[in-house]
């Protein structure tokens, strides 16, 4: 039975299957079967060396990931007749298991409660009014990231006193330690401390660790580049007695030290462990010979690495193609030209062999408008569809409320977003008067002085909310789309709202951003008439979004969502100086490594095909950009790429990079549009084009209840019939 196990393994996989006792560290690159030297090293403990398997512990980081050891292993283990199954599972989830038994030594009760986020912020939010810190300052949400980061550390309200120095670390050490302490009143814990207190658990009580020591004789981490601090210092408790540590993961994928993940737990492992084994598995599986070797001339770069190189058996592979774009929107018609040449003439055209990778969020809005245009199936992973986005949804709920103030599902989105004491209760008592006289909400609001049954702060926060919304519709009279949102989101508060140090804040003010370059096409409207025209296109764009819904379809996401899956055909878009490396990294030589290390995970996703896309000129988060190609396609040597140009994609030099200046042109596939032509919209059917001004047309619809639209041709749906 154990020969069967080592059966179909490569060399390297079987050296690290079989080393039974001591520390070992697998350095496992892409694709090189990472899992099946874990699963299958777990099985060989049990089937060769007679481990038993309550003795073995193996950690990963997502139930997904765990299920899926667990799957392996019993397939492995199941036809020699063994039941018993090895510990596998999430750090989180086994140290419940170990908190569930021994918790009340460290005076909590056995059946405490885990808080989610939501129940985190709820708890924050109180204890900030009972300290009288105004939230509107200083955001729960950010006390609540520094307080993490902290525990993820290992650092306790009391050490973290200490450590303060500036006005807000002094505010999250004011509250650290009265959060921690209504935590354990309500017998609680967040998500952090389930690691944390398991840590002190083994500190203060060794009998326990012990105990667990004797448990636990053979240990195998999984991802352990993505390890922070606390995971850290728990694992090496836990092998401390008898050192049969096993990791497995590779230095150039740690990506997520926003997260907390430490890069120093897998370079250092043998300064820890000096007699490690040291076993690196560099065979791959998945890539051309071409993408693997681009891939490490990215990655070279890099100081903070364990040196090794992926190579592949396949001889096969084409050329990494690059590719020029006159902008963003020519960048996401690019993409979907390349799909529909590879699909074309397929029945079944298997859409999900494809995804198009970028560095932020924000960057998916384009690309999703092309891709409803030319009829491309897509799916948002790892994050939500642009205009589904919550920040978006409210922006557009502002604008909504702007043009049609009775609009009263608009208006009780951001009647109190961001929060301004304006509660249930008293929204119950405005509706209740509105209803007596037949008025709208607004209309009520309008009139809150005559509401009896409010007190004067109720009625001062609602006169203070209508004469915002007051000033905003003149500033609506006087703007484009695009200056309203910029109105909108200082004088609303929205954006001091979002602003609350956290990467998701930040994420999020992006994508607001974002929506500001939609509404810049409309700025050659009229005021007034700009807002009505953008929020009649986007609504459009709301309504057809199902297209995306289909399991078989494009796969969008960012490079952070996709380490660990692989694709056919992957397009990197974006890959210009500023946006990937993100602009951030710029001045910081360990950040500038990690967008290093993204980049190396994006390309290596791809099988197949590979496509770089960067442009000329870009609209992101409301400006106009025209940055360098990203320095990471230069790091790839140039008989690796093959460089199309843009509209006969004539092929050219790679030395043509960034020296020639392209003309940018209107790409608009209605660019040819001229007045009087006439046109088919999927929604309004048949038309006349009245007028064309830029990127917006005028156009009368045949159907009078239609009547005329000022659409933008950029996105419009339209068809232009011939005669």
């Amino acid at each position: 039975m154990p020969d069967k196990i080592l059966k179909n393994l490569n060399d390297k996989q079987k050296e690290a299957v079989t080393h039974f006792t001591g520390p070992l560290i697998i350095i496992a690159g892409a694709g090189s079967g990472k899992t099946r030297a874990l699963t299958h090293r777990v099985a060989y403990l049990i089937e060769k060396h007679k481990i038993a398997p309550w003795n073995i512990l193996a950690v990963t980081f997502t139930n997904k990931s765990a299920n899926e050891m667990k799957r392996r292993i019993k397939k492995l283990i199941q036809k020699s007749g063994e039941t018993s199954e090895p510990t596998v599972g999430t750090f989180h989830s086994i140290c419940v298991r170990i908190l569930r038994k021994h918790i009340h030594l460290l005076d909590y009760e056995d059946n405490f409660t885990i808080y989610d986020a939501a129940d985190q912020q709820i708890l924050m939010k109180r204890l900030m009014e009972e300290m009288h810190i105004d939230a509107k300052q200083i955001n729960p949400k950010a006390l609540l990231n520094h307080i993490s980061n902290a525990k993820n550390e290992l650092i306790d309200y009391e050490e973290y006193s200490g450590m303060a120095g500036n006005y807000f670390t002094e505010r999250v050490a004011e509250v650290y330690g009265p959060y921690q302490n209504a935590l354990k009143k309500n017998n609680a814990l967040d998500f952090d401390d389930l690691i944390m207190k398991t840590v002190e658990l083994f500190k203060k009580h060794p009998d326990v660790l012990d105990h667990y020591q004797e448990k636990f004789k053979f240990i195998c981490v999984d991802e352990y580049q993505d390890t922070n601090h606390a995971q850290y210092v728990l694992v090496n408790l836990l092998a401390e007695k008898y050192r049969n540590i096993c990791v497995i993961g590779d230095s150039d994928q740690s990506i997520y030290s926003w997260r907390g993940a430490d890069i120093r737990n897998i370079l250092e492992f043998e300064k820890d462990y000096k007699d490690a084994k040291i076993v690196k598995m560099e065979q791959n599986y998945r890539s051309t010979h071409i993408i693997l070797d681009a891939a490490h001339e990215i990655i070279i770069k890099n100081k903070k690495r364990v040196d090794k190189k992926l190579w592949t058996q396949r001889k096969d592979g084409e050329n990494i193609q690059l590719m020029m774009a006159s902008n963003e929107r020519h960048e996401g018609e690019l993409i979907a030209e390349k799909i529909r040449d590879a699909t074309r003439g397929h029945e079944n055209p298997q859409y999900n062999n494809f995804v198009v990778l970028y560095r932020t969020n924000a960057q998916s809005r384009v690309v999703e408008e092309v891709f409803l245009r030319y009829g491309i199936p897509y799916r948002i992973v790892g994050g939500i569809k642009f205009y589904e986005r919550k920040e978006v949804k409210d922006m557009v709920s502002y604008l909504r409320t702007l043009q049609n103030p009775h609009d009263t599902v608009s208006l009780l989105r951001i009647i109190n977003t961001p929060p301004r004491k304006i509660g249930s209760k008293t929204i119950e008592v405005i509706r209740a008067f509105a209803n007596r006289h037949a008025f709208s909400l607004y209309d009520a609001m309008e009139n809150v002085s005559n509401i009896e049954e409010l007190n004067d702060g109720q009625i001062r926060n609602i006169e203070k909310f209508v004469k915002m919304i007051k000033k905003l519709k003149t500033i609506n009279e006087n703007f484009p789309a695009s200056g309203v949102i910029k109105h909108v989101l200082s004088d609303s508060g929205y954006k001091e709202f979002l602003m609350n140090g956290t990467v998701e804040g930040e994420a999020r003010l992006e994508n607001i951003a974002e929506l500001v370059s939609v509404a810049s096409k409309y700025d050659l409207l009229d005021p007034g008439i700009s807002l009505s025209v953008f929020l009649e296109e986007i609504s459009l764009i709301a309504d057809i979004d199902s297209l995306g819904e289909k399991d078989n379809a494009v796969i969008l996401m960012t490079v952070h969502s996709a380490k660990g899956l692989e694709f056919d055909t992957v397009f990197i878009a974006g890959l210009e100086e500023g946006i990937f490396p993100h602009s951030r990294s710029m001045l910081e030589p360990e950040q500038m490594e990690e967008e290093r290390r993204l980049m190396y995970v994006a390309v290596t996703r791809a099988r197949e095909k590979l496509y770089l896309l960067h442009a000329r000129q870009r609209m992101l988060y409301g400006e106009t950009q025209s940055n360098a190609p990203s320095a990471f396609i230069s790091d790839i040597p140039k008989e690796m790429i093959t460089v199309y140009g843009q509209e006969n994609r004539r092929h050219i030099s790679i030395n043509d990079l960034g020296n020639k200046p392209i003309p940018i042109e209107d790409i608009s596939p209605h660019a040819d549009l001229k007045d009087g032509d006439k046109v088919m919209h999927n929604a309004f059917g048949e038309g006349i084009v009245v007028n064309v001004q830029g990127d917006v047309a005028t156009i009368a619809f045949k159907d009078k209840a239609v009547g005329i639209k000022r659409l933008a041709l950029s996105i419009a749906p339209l068809v232009k019939i011939e005669e």
